[in-house]
């Protein structure tokens, strides 16, 4: 009869342990076996793995035969590899110190190598975790954003009229500011205008008595010689009366011829 190392499948669906027997190799999967040696759960991230490494390694020395997926386990937990170490302690190449030392120091090896991936592992769980929890917290932040978007009043359209006509009035009153402006100016300025204005007159009064004292002169150089002019016509009438008495002789002489 073949002793053989295999699994028996237990649990529920979806979700199966094994567990590591020794069985007949006739007998049926998960049928009558001769020993339980551990349990092997694939369901955690690494499995987990609970065997009797002794009583496992006393059923490979006397010739039990592991199936594939025993045989990984075995190899992972360095069954086989002691079985390695003691034929060769058998054949006389490797005393049991020497077999004792290497199996010691793969051990340690094999911690160390179990113990970093359990690490990466769970770093690795860490960082998913932290993702998962920021794509959920966006993933609620925009829900809220929704339905407070949703809940929100839509402003009325008497609002909007009413801000549409405080823009005109504000418009209307800088129109009228601005139109203002050039008023005040012009205010400003007219002054000015007519303080030049005002300066021309009084440069013309002054220039009145100027001009008046320039057409006296002229009457008064007229009055003078006006005595002159009378003065010859007056002169003419008397020697018109000198003339006369003489034509009035020459009549008389040639009477007296």
């Amino acid at each position: 009869m073949a002793t053989r190392i295999r699994l028996q499948r237990h649990g529920r669906k979806g979700r199966p342990i094994y567990t590591i027997v020794a069985a007949d190799s006739r007998s049926k999967r998960d049928g009558r076996n001769i020993e339980n040696l551990g349990q092997y759960n694939p369901n955690t991230n690494p499995a987990t793995i609970r065997l009797d490494f002794d009583r496992t390694l006393d059923w490979i020395m006397k010739g039990a035969v592991p199936s594939d997926t025993a045989r990984a386990i075995l190899k992972y937990k360095g069954v086989m590899m002691k079985k390695h170490l003691l034929i060769g302690v058998r054949k006389g190449a490797l005393t049991p110190e020497q077999a004792e030392d290497r199996f010691e120091k793969w051990m340690v090896d094999k911690a160390a190598s179990i113990d970093k991936t359990v690490e990466s592992i769970n770093s690795a769980d860490k960082k998913e975790r932290v993702e998962r929890l920021k794509a959920e917290s966006a993933v609620k932040d925009q829900r809220a954003a929704n339905i407070a978007a949703k809940n929100t009043l839509e402003p009325e359209p008497v609002a909007e009229e009413t801000v549409a006509e405080v823009t005109a009035e504000e418009a209307a009153s800088e129109v009228k500011a601005e139109e203002a402006a050039p008023e005040v100016k012009a205010e400003e300025a007219a002054p000015e205008v007519k303080a030049e204005e005002a300066a021309p007159e009084v440069n013309a009064e002054e220039a009145a008595p100027e001009v008046k004292a320039e057409e006296a002169a002229p009457e008064e150089k007229a009055e003078e010689a006006a005595p002159e002019v009378k003065a010859e016509e007056a002169a003419p009438e008397v020697k018109a009366e000198e003339a006369a008495p003489e034509e009035k002789a020459e009549e008389a002489a040639p009477e007296t011829e």
